[in-house]
């Protein structure tokens, strides 16, 4: 999947969670995008079964999108956390940086990060 179309599913997803429903001109706001670009991005989403659109206007995360706007999440906020916590970097270049990397890092590399973090969390509670 594109970087860009797994932006506007993860945009989606905080969107719902922050407002409770999203639509296009939510998605355009947060993004600081023309309606005429997200309009186009959700017909490309709609059409991949990654979001339906209800007769309101109100996009709404099929399974697939949910599960894939999840994934790209949990990739952003675990990024993040080991840039600030382990690395040391700035929280808001942490945030940029994390948003880049969730795309191109590999399943093995996260889940290694990802593990590593579980080992020395437990070891600081120690």
């Amino acid at each position: 999947m594109y970087e860009s179309r797994e932006n506007y599913l993860e945009t989606i997803l905080i969107l719902k969670q922050k407002k409770g429903s999203v639509r296009s001109i939510d998605v355009a706001r947060e993004l600081g995008f023309s309606k005429p670009s997200v309009s186009r991005a959700m017909g490309i989403l709609k059409e991949s079964g990654h979001i339906k659109i209800d007769s309101s206007g109100e996009i709404i995360l099929t399974e697939k999108g949910l599960n894939k706007a999840n994934d790209i999440y949990e990739r952003h906020k675990l990024l993040t956390k080991f840039l600030v916590d382990v690395i040391g970097v700035k929280k808001e270049i942490a945030e940029n940086d994390a948003c880049k990397m969730e795309h191109i890092i590999s399943k093995e590399v996260f889940e290694g990060i990802k593990n590593y973090m579980k080992k020395i969390k437990i070891s600081r509670k120690k």
